[in-house]
């Protein structure tokens, strides 16, 4: 069975027969076996019998036979896996694509993570910040990722992606400093929550409404070709932003001009509060790439070996022949939507507990570890002890600091400033001024 799930030779074989589009083949067997630079003319008159030119698609064939696609006779596509749930090999050794030393800053990581989200969630439940979105359950599919991709590689973020933020370099200061909306925050506390970005680490200022990088994504993919850059662009989403209008659009146009970007799909089982089931219907995601003419595949999302080789491919594909690829990473959010949510509402307990402790990104991995020798339980105790005194010390100079000047409201909009917008400033200033006990702006900047 092991040999099923090789990403090697014979597993991209297999991705190629089902789902490389340009290998898909037409209704009663297609027509390209009847086209040839070489055909005699009688050959032609004949083909013109049996095939058709339309300005839509080009030349089909044409037959009798009144054939309804039946959606349920396509074999589905399966889930390239290296790691089980115990955390065992069950691929080839040489698909360990990641050192030792690697996947030992990848599990710190993975718990440095996990940690800040259990502290951002209960500060926010505490009133200290507004808002907050935990990555519990999807940890694989961000530091799989971010492993495969050059620095330079462009990141378009949905709002559950943060560990490829830290993994680039984003401090754990950084993190509480845009929680907090302070004076150190490099969004100068404009954003919500979360919204992480950055330019210094090429990573796009996430966006709030669902879908919106798509097509952004693949504009920035087509800059890069069009430049001639050895990059590319990576477009993180959920299963329920591919539902949205922008999915198509992005897809589209990644594909007709040939855009370098992989669009990465976390299918973590629920949009917000609606199953997967209950939101598409057919293959899932991965399915729908061949009609667009784009290459696929679909990989564990719980698996950080299988994400990370799953993803340098796509890259190598996007850079050398400039094409758009999805990858499907099969996953669940384990944590609630957001501290707007509550998902007892409508999911049992019985599911959660399953994937968090059964099939768990951040087990698997300790259990692949462990058996090679490379940690234990008195490595994990000291680990999670030092990351939650970096945490707590991060987080405490973070709700110390004071927010930006009420001026930043106005300023990083035009390179000078209307008269418009310094008439809304003084007459903003005015307003504080004459209600001086309504605002509190000691805890600003001057």
């Amino acid at each position: 069975m092991a040999s099923k799930f090789r990403f090697g030779s014979n597993l991209y074989r297999c991705y190629s027969r089902l789902i490389a589009p340009s290998r898909l083949t037409k209704v009663n067997g297609g027509c390209h076996r009847y086209f040839s630079a070489s055909a005699s003319l009688k050959q032609n008159q004949a083909e013109a019998e049996l095939v058709g030119h339309y300005p839509g698609h080009g030349r089909l064939e044409f037959t009798t036979n009144l054939d309804i696609i039946d959606p349920t006779l396509f074999k589905q596509i399966p889930v390239y896996q290296i790691l089980d749930t115990n955390g065992n090999l069950i691929g080839d050794p040489s698909e360990v694509q990641l050192s030792e030393e690697t996947l030992l800053k990848i599990y710190e990581k993975m718990l440095t993570l996990n940690q800040m989200d259990k502290i951002l969630y209960e500060s926010q439940r505490q009133g200290r910040i507004s808002f907050y979105m935990t990555c519990y359950g999807e940890e694989a599919t961000h530091f799989g990722t971010a492993t495969a991709l050059d620095f330079n590689d462009l990141v378009f973020a949905q709002y559950r992606e943060a560990g490829v933020l830290m993994w680039r370099g984003f401090t754990l200061d950084n993190f509480m400093n845009q929680c907090y909306g302070n004076e150190y925050d490099e969004g100068k506390g404009r954003q919500m929550p979360v919204h992480y970005g950055s330019n210094r680490l090429n990573f796009v200022t996430i966006s709030s409404p669902l879908g919106t990088q798509m097509p952004q994504a693949s504009g920035a993919a087509y800059a890069m070709k069009m430049k001639g850059a050895n990059n590319c662009v990576i477009c993180y989403f959920g299963e329920g932003a591919a539902s949205e209008g922008d999915a198509h659009a992005a897809f589209n146009f990644a594909a007709t001009l040939d855009c370098p970007v992989i669009f990465f799909c976390r299918n973590n089982g629920y949009a917000i509060s609606t199953p997967a089931n209950e939101q598409y219907r057919g293959d899932g995601l991965v399915s729908r790439a061949p009609s667009y003419g784009m290459a696929a595949l679909r990989v564990d999302g719980n698996d950080i070996l299988a994400v990370h080789n799953a993803t340098k491919k796509a890259r190598e594909i996007a850079i050398t022949k400039n094409r758009p690829v999805i990858v499907e990473a099969m996953t669940y959010r384990v944590g609630h939507h957001s501290t707007s949510d509550d998902s007892s509402a409508y999911r049992s307990a019985h599911e959660l507990k399953y994937w968090k402790e059964v099939d768990s990104p951040i087990n698997r991995l300790r259990a692949f570890l462990e058996n090679k020798g490379l940690w234990n339980e008195e490595a994990e105790t000291a680990a999670k002890k030092s990351i939650m005194k970096d945490i707590m010390a991060a987080f405490g100079r973070a709700e110390k600091a004071k927010k930006p000047p009420i001026s930043d409201m106005f300023t990083d909009v035009y390179d000078e400033k209307p008269e418009r917008l310094q008439k809304q400033y003084d007459e903003l200033l005015e307003h504080i001024q004459k209600y001086p006990d309504q605002y509190p702006t000691g805890q600003f900047q001057s």
